[in-house]
Order: C-alpha cells, then sequence, then structure tokens
C-alpha cells in the first residue's frame, strides 16, 4: 500500500456518488470504495441520505468495510418521512481497500449523495 503525499499530491479529483440504498451492503455495491493497490486517497467530504417516503420514517447504517470486516459510523439511525440526513461532521479517509457501505431497513425509501475527492 503506498498512501500519496498529502503535503503535494499529483492530482485531486472531485467526484460525485449516488445510490438507492438497498436492504443488504452486499446486493448493492458500495457507494464510494478505494480499490486495492490504488495507490490513492479517496477523502470522503460530505454524506447525506434522504427519506424519499412522505408517511413513515425508514432505518440507515452506514459503516466503513475493511478486510472482510465492518466498522460502523452509524447503526439504524431513523430518518423521519421526508426528511434528510447528514451523516459526516468531518470528512474520513478511504484507505486502498477500503469502502463506504449503506444499507437501509426497507428497500426504495433511502437515497443517499456523497462528495468525495480521489488523491494520488
Amino acid at each position: 500500500m503506498t498512501a500519496p503525499n498529502l503535503a503535494s499530491p499529483k492530482s485531486i479529483v472531485g467526484k460525485v456518488a449516488v445510490q438507492a440504498v438497498a436492504i443488504s451492503p452486499t446486493t448493492l455495491s458500495p457507494i464510494v470504495s478505494n480499490a486495492a493497490a490504488s495507490n490513492t486517497l479517496v477523502k470522503v467530504s460530505t454524506l447525506y441520505v434522504g427519506n424519499i417516503d412522505t408517511a413513515a420514517p425508514f432505518k440507515i447504517t452506514v459503516d466503513i468495510f475493511r478486510a472482510s470486516t465492518a466498522y460502523n459510523i452509524l447503526y439504524q439511525v431513523s430518518i423521519p418521512a421526508g426528511a434528510g440526513l447528514d451523516i459526516l461532521s468531518k470528512a474520513i479517509n478511504l484507505e486502498e481497500g477500503d469502502s463506504l457501505r449503506l444499507t437501509a431497513d426497507t428497500v426504495s425509501k433511502l437515497q443517499a449523495v456523497a462528495s468525495y475527492e480521489v488523491i494520488s
């Protein structure tokens, strides 16, 4: 694993990812991931999740998946009907092989948007 020097990066590319949140993190690809041996760092600056249902709250779980282990950032937090949640209070870095995954308690009710940078 060769992490880039953050004091003098060669490249910083801004990106946005969107996702309809699935009920299992294995049925849908992660919203943001950093491939193994990518020689990059992925800096996730924002993650928003919105409940598109107008009548009922639904729950969201967010984790970082590393080396076959899920580390929860948020676990089954309820998002009210028609509301959104700002998941990250500060940016987080995904090292090589890390993934940021989302799981909902009900299908087709939560949507997510992530803004991130790929630094090399």
